[in-house]
């Protein structure tokens, strides 16, 4: 083939007759270490009004990923077709290779390779060039990888243990793969204290159950202790994720450890206490289990007066794997001074900017009470009669000190009109202050929702550790197929490891100055579940929580706060955080003792500002319309009017400019929504970027009419013609691009498509020459 042929190939046809032919001669497996058209993330998730897309033009995907093994990438191969150079491809690739952190990487247009090696030995250079019949063997670029990662040959064994291979078919995402494999790296190094971190929905009881499956039948474990706080947490983890090892797994009760199994799930409150005799972890030797997996670690692991390090200092000799979605650091605990650096790091930016993680819009409501304060009149009694103290209350007072039931009633009132102008059955959190405030709000809802009460008395349910009934409905409410309840009020039961996937609301009506707390309330709703239609959620702020957002280190690393030295005085009891009280546990927290709240009911409150903001691409929260957005985007693509005609009318298919700004995030429907229905998107776009006056099709289609246009051609193209022409002023251009409009009536009935585009247009040249024609004549003089 000469290089005139080779420049005629599509990049596919440059893969399938050069690149892939070369990398199989070098030795690779085309079926288990070849993968081409790997999508290593789906693109973000662009929320405006209360319409999403995505923005795929953000998609990753790497042409191939070679592997070692399954699960187990080693390189990156880029293509691009014959009219570019050979390293053209080599920027992009370099991009794909540090998501999968991998040293080797390729571009090639067919003719040659070019190499980019992040481990060069001494005297070679980074970047060289390949011919075509020297692509690198497998085991070379393995042995690369190798030294790149610092695995020894005595820990190859552990580190190509396979992964377990699900019946559905579900694979781990490039993040996971990543966890996965640097904490069995790490444990073949001989780390015995491991943090990982990983932002909550991004399957960390999945991954971890991949990292123990590992782990466990290479043998480098054998008894395994997956910690945890809450009794949910391991009641999901046994029935969900950790299913596979059924036959070897037990759930520890009746304040007994027992060893005939060898994965255990443990609630460390049942595995110690006050007492001696209720430390039942001392049942067994300190050398029972060889690895402790503790799970969301940030709530109290690294403090040394905590029970869960009683548990961990007994069984030092264990290798310790903290999991976490936000490392804790305060003056007197560090998880990272515990553990170690963290082995790998996916925080929740870095999973919506990827579209693994629902982005989220931001409604911040402010009442006037809250913002402006309440002082009582001299001599104001309560609601049972006390005199209230003469002082001024503020935001942080509410429903802490001062009970205000009718500012309580305005919050439900409002919760419920944003329901009703969306989805009323979005399943939906709604976090107070405490257990009285959840009860409160209950009712409160309740009546705000009326009907929807009525119907069905679950339709709202106070979820905290004190309610059994609430706690009973818990399932109910994270399962996406059960309807009911709709709406949860608590206070701290459901802030973490409560899997609510389809949680689309959530509500904050409590003072949260705790990051750590903060975060983990977002993460109820940062998962994406497509098939319920959830992409994104939203948080409704009365209490000016969200300002955490624009704290630097809301999604910043970690940095350790607390050192300790070797003169250091025993550590303080770690104060608790705003919103750490354990209303979940055992038997639920009541209100304080001694603390008396002010109760009234005829002050009235009302809501004086109130406004959105949406992520922006920058991770920071914009005030931007939708139409604000949808201009910014159209004009990052043509700058001008201009611009935009040109390639608008030297398209050979309207719809690829369509796809393309789709691709940003722009929803054409959203955009119809506000300027009008009858508006095509040529229209649209001309109107909200480069304020053109709009014509509707009906418009267009009427003035082609006029113009006689149709009188060139004989009478079946007219007819034809002038079908699609009305099809255009119903529908919209792309209906009429497509020739599968001709199977449809009133096409149909003048002939099938072959007949009509051989017998009527001469041919698919003569058909497409007319569509192009007859577009040229709708935006004529545009």
């Amino acid at each position: 083939m000469d290089n005139n042929e080779k420049k005629q190939l599509s990049e596919i046809d440059i893969c399938d007759l050069f690149i892939t032919p070369a990398i199989k001669d070098a030795g690779w497996d085309q079926l288990k270490q070849i993968r081409r058209e790997v999508t290593l993330t789906p693109g973000p998730v662009v929320v405006r009004g209360n319409m999403s897309s995505r923005n795929k033009k953000k998609k990753k995907f790497a042409d191939y990923v070679l592997y070692w093994e399954p699960d187990l990438p080693v390189a990156v191969v880029e293509a691009k077709d014959n009219n570019h150079t050979v390293s053209h491809g080599m920027q992009q690739a370099l991009g794909y290779a540090d998501i999968l952190e991998v040293p080797s990487t390729f571009s090639s247009n067919g003719d040659a390779f070019a190499s980019h090696n992040k481990k060069p030995a001494a005297g070679e250079d980074i970047e060289t060039e390949l011919a075509l019949d020297a692509f690198p063997a497998p085991a070379e670029l393995w042995q690369r990888y190798k030294s790149f990662r610092g695995i020894e040959d005595a820990d190859e064994s552990l580190v190509l243990q396979p992964y377990h291979l699900d019946p559905s078919g579900k694979e781990p995402r490039y993040y996971q793969v990543e966890a996965i494999n640097r904490v069995v790296e790490a444990v073949a190094n001989g780390q015995q204290r491991i943090l990982l971190v990983m932002a909550t929905g991004t399957g960390k009881t999945y991954t971890t159950f991949q990292i123990i499956w590992r782990l466990w039948k290479a043998r480098a474990v054998k008894r395994v202790l997956f910690l945890v706080d809450r009794n949910i947490l391991a009641d999901q983890t046994r029935v969900n994720d950790f299913k596979p090892f059924t036959s070897v797994m037990t759930k520890i009760k009746n304040r007994k450890i027992d060893p005939s199994y060898e994965i255990h799930l443990g609630l460390y409150q049942a595995l110690t206490g006050p007492d001696e005799a209720d430390k039942v972890f001392k049942s067994v030797s300190s050398d029972f289990f060889d690895l402790i997996v503790i799970d969301e670690c940030h709530r109290g692991s690294a403090a040394e007066d905590s029970s869960w390090r009683e548990i961990l200092d007994y069984f030092s000799s264990a290798t310790h794997l903290g999991l976490t979605a936000t490392p804790k650091e305060t003056e007197y605990a560090s998880n990272i001074t515990y553990f170690g650096e963290p082995v790998y790091t996916y925080s929740l930016k870095q999973g919506i900017e990827d579209g693994f993680l629902a982005p989220y819009k931001v409604v911040r409501i402010d009442i006037d009470k809250d913002i402006e304060g309440w002082t009582p009149p001299p001599g104001m009694k309560d609601d049972l009669g006390n005199e209230i103290e003469a002082r001024e209350y503020n935001q942080k007072d509410m429903d802490r000190i001062l009970v205000l039931n009718k500012r309580t009633k305005l919050v439900a009132e409002r919760v419920m009109q944003l329901l009703n102008a969306t989805d009323p059955f979005s399943k939906t959190i709604i976090f107070c202050e405490d257990i009285d405030h959840a009860e409160r709000m209950r009712k409160a809802i309740v009546n705000a929702a009326g009907r929807l009460a009525i119907e069905n008395p679950k339709y709202v349910m106070r979820i905290t550790g004190d309610s059994v009934e609430g706690k009973a409905e818990l399932d109910n409410f994270i399962d996406p197929q059960s309807r009911f309840p709709v709406i949860a009020t608590t206070s701290e039961l459901m802030t973490t490891g409560v899997d609510a996937k389809t949680c689309k609301l959530i509500v904050l009506d409590k003072t949260i100055n705790s990051m750590t707390i903060f975060k983990q309330i977002i993460g109820r709703g940062t998962r994406i579940e497509e098939d319920y239609n959830k992409f994104y959620f939203t948080i409704m702020d009365f209490k000016k929580a969200t300002e955490l957002f624009r704290d630097p280190d809301f999604d910043g690393e970690p940095v350790v706060i607390y050192e300790p030295g070797n003169d250091d005085d025993p550590v303080p009891p770690d104060p608790p955080e705003e919103g750490d009280g354990d209303d979940e546990g055992e038997g639920g927290v009541a209100e304080p003792e001694g603390v008396y709240k002010v109760r009234v009911s005829g002050v009235p409150a009302r809501i004086i500002a109130e406004r959105i903001e949406y992520l922006g691409e920058n991770g920071q929260l914009v005030t931007e319309s939708y139409r604000d957005f949808t201009r910014n985007k159209i004009q990052t693509e043509f700058a001008s009017l201009d611009e935009f005609l040109r390639s608008w009318n030297d398209a050979k298919k309207k719809q690829i400019i369509i796809d393309a700004l789709e691709e940003h995030g722009i929803a054409f429907d959203q955009i119809a929504k506000e300027i009008g229905s009858g508006y095509g998107p040529f229209d649209l776009i001309c109107h909200i970027a480069y304020d053109q006056p709009p014509l509707t099709r009906a418009e267009r289609a009427n003035n082609v009419k006029k113009r006689n246009y149709f009188t060139k051609y004989g009478e079946r193209a007219r007819a034809i013609l002038e079908a699609l022409l009305d099809k255009y002023a119903d529908e919209d251009i792309r209906s009429i691009e497509s020739a599968k409009v001709l199977k449809y009536k009133p096409f149909n009935e003048m002939g099938t498509p072959v007949e009509i585009i051989n017998q009527v247009f001469g041919g698919k040249d003569g058909y497409e020459k007319a569509i192009r024609d007859l577009e040229g004549e709708l935006y004529r003089h545009a």
